[in-house]
């Protein structure tokens, strides 16, 4: 009989500092991965910008880059990016400065590689959809398209794929808007 360890974020404390590595903790299983692709920052970059942009214009919330999400102690990710409501905010950091509850959106841009794909596509969707995020993007910045799933009545729906021209557009956040082609970097 084997037995699996099971991670959890006092563990993470304890992990030696790796340059470029990052360290996530789904279902108390451990999950390393290295250092994003331009390719994925850029995405994330200008995702951040039109999210400031609109959280500045409405003064309903803000975004934030790869915040520490801790929603249990063997549930402990960095996505990307996430919104965040002035109202949720306020209650849903702890003293170390990581986020407790859920945000309202959480984006993940995909990092080349099956486990990678699988992890964001699978397991952080199913975290996600557990905890009550209302809605999830998945970025794929090589094959520019967007996936948004939005918290239905019996948990996540697939509510659009969308490519090419298409505006991201959400009821979560009226009147903002990102023009697909702005997310992929420039040809080098």
């Amino acid at each position: 009989m084997s037995v699996t360890r099971r991670y959890t974020s006092a563990d993470l404390a304890r992990l030696p500092h790796v340059e470029g590595g990052r360290y996530e903790i789904i279902d108390g299983e451990l999950h390393v991965s290295t250092q994003p692709r331009v390719e994925h920052q850029y995405a994330c970059s200008q995702l951040v910008g039109a999210l400031v942009f609109w959280s500045q214009r409405t003064g309903r919330g803000i975004p934030i880059i790869a915040p520490g999400l801790v929603f249990a102690p063997d549930q402990d990710v960095a996505p990307d990016l996430v919104w965040i409501s002035h109202a949720r905010l306020a209650t849903a950091l702890d003293a170390g400065g990581h986020l407790r509850d859920a945000p309202e959106l959480v984006v993940e841009v995909l990092s080349p590689g099956a486990a990678n794909e699988r992890r964001d596509r699978e397991q952080k969707l199913a975290l996600y959809e557990r905890h009550g995020v209302q809605e999830y993007w998945i970025v794929d910045s090589r094959g520019r398209r967007v996936e948004v799933y939005r918290r239905a009545e019996s948990g996540f729906a697939a509510a659009a794929t969308l490519a090419g021209e298409d505006m991201l557009t959400t009821p979560l956040l009226p009147g903002f808007a990102c023009h697909l082609p702005s997310l992929w970097a420039p040809p080098v």
